[in-house]
């Protein structure tokens, strides 16, 4: 949902940025390195109970995922390996956020509740999932509810006010498995759409080609035809 309606004026404030990075003679993939490195650190403040301090890291963690993509664009070296390299980062920094979510809960709240923020990470990954299966189709799966700008920002809120960042990651859980279900829906009627497409696009091949075979056949009677007459003529 963000990442439709806010992409084009987030990549327009961050490209002065970007044609200044580019002077330093860094690469996007640096760029991501030092926030996957930062969001390490943020894992650990929370796993450790500092909520505050792991909020503020995580927002740091947020800026080079902002950057990288100003950078690539300022130094005209968009790649798809670099587009790989950026998605794969993503995960793992999802992944050790809600590890150390996880690790607060086991240490400070319940064991039990230490599932919540796995449980999260899980249907987050099926996510993921989906919109790369779908692209590799052909098809579309972006948007939904809970996308990855979503979970970031709902993270942060309930790191901010302690007492709710149990109910935040349930509710987290709750509209991120809805974006799960919106994407398969999505992907599910366009894959029904393109089936009926193709079949159409079969139905008029196989039509075109009964009636070239037709008119193969017309040709071939008809010199044949002119032969006859001919033979008999002579």
């Amino acid at each position: 949902m963000f990442d439709g309606r806010f992409r084009a004026p987030i990549e327009r404030l961050v490209r002065p940025v970007g044609m200044m990075l580019r002077r330093t003679g860094m690469s996007p993939d640096h760029i991501t390195l030092l926030g996957v490195l930062v969001s390490f650190g943020a894992a650990f403040a929370i796993g450790a109970g500092a909520l505050q301090v792991g909020l503020l890291l995580v927002i740091l963690a947020a800026v080079p995922d902002m950057l990288d993509g100003a950078l690539a664009k300022a130094q005209n070296s968009a790649s798809q390996r670099g587009a790989f390299f950026d998605s794969v980062m993503d995960r793992v920094t999802d992944s050790v956020l809600l590890g150390g979510v996880a690790w607060y809960f086991a240490s400070d709240k319940s064991p039990h509740l230490a599932i919540l923020p796995m449980a999260v990470m899980g249907v987050s990954g099926l996510i993921s999932y989906q919109r790369a299966k779908a692209e590799s189709l052909g098809l579309d799966a972006r948007g939904g509810l809970m996308e990855r700008a979503e979970r970031i920002v709902v993270l942060c809120f309930g790191l901010l006010f302690d007492v709710l960042l149990v109910p935040v990651m349930w509710v987290m859980l709750a509209l991120t498995t809805m974006t799960a279900v919106q994407r398969f829906w999505k992907v599910w009627t366009q894959a029904e759409v393109s089936a009926n497409v193709q079949a159409r696009r079969d139905q008029r091949s196989v039509r075109k080609v009964a009636r070239h075979s037709s008119r193969a056949n017309r040709r071939s009677l008809s010199v044949s035809a002119r032969q006859r007459r001919r033979t008999g003529h002579g």
